[in-house]
């Protein structure tokens, strides 16, 4: 058992209940939603992430490289994930003036983030933005924006090499 007594990064009990607290909503509201998009259309969270980020980018085609910082997934998690997309047609690879084949969402990938989306995004209203209220929503984008600058900082200052990516 870790002596918690001591002095040291611990975190009192106040914090250490509302981290939880985190922890578990985080899971709870994703595994809610990723079980929405499988049951009723069919799509992973996984699927419908590479889905959103295809269908947001220009001319709906990315280089694997930047859908991998986009969702921040190691090389091989993507390029397993992007194979068996291939074979579902949802996206396909297209050869490209680069070593690397660029990622091009299909009509049929195209179609099934549309079908999915509202529904998606009606969930996501109903049990995280609704929640919260328009002040405290603001707020949580405000607070996630300087977590995510902070651990930018961290990466670039003093992060060992092998933790930035």
């Amino acid at each position: 058992m870790v002596d918690v007594s001591s002095n040291g990064p611990w975190l009192d009990d106040a914090e250490q209940k509302s981290w939880r607290s985190y922890l578990l909503m985080k899971r709870t509201l994703e595994t809610h939603l990723e079980r929405h998009l499988q049951r009723e259309f069919g799509l992973s969270g996984s699927d419908f992430e590479i889905l959103v980020n295809l269908s947001e980018s220009e001319a709906g085609r990315m280089r694997a490289f930047e859908l991998s910082r986009s969702t921040q997934w190691e090389k091989s998690r993507l390029s397993h994930h992007l194979t068996r997309m291939e074979k579902r047609g949802l996206i396909r690879k297209e050869a490209c003036d680069s070593r690397y084949p660029e990622i091009v969402i299909t009509e049929e990938g195209l179609a099934a983030i549309k079908e999915c989306a509202p529904a998606h995004a009606a969930r996501v209203r109903e049990f995280f933005v609704d929640v919260f209220g328009p002040e405290r929503f603001a707020i949580l984008g405000e607070v996630s924006d300087e977590v995510v600058g902070t651990i930018g900082k961290h990466c670039e200052d003093d992060c060992p090499l092998e933790a930035r990516s």
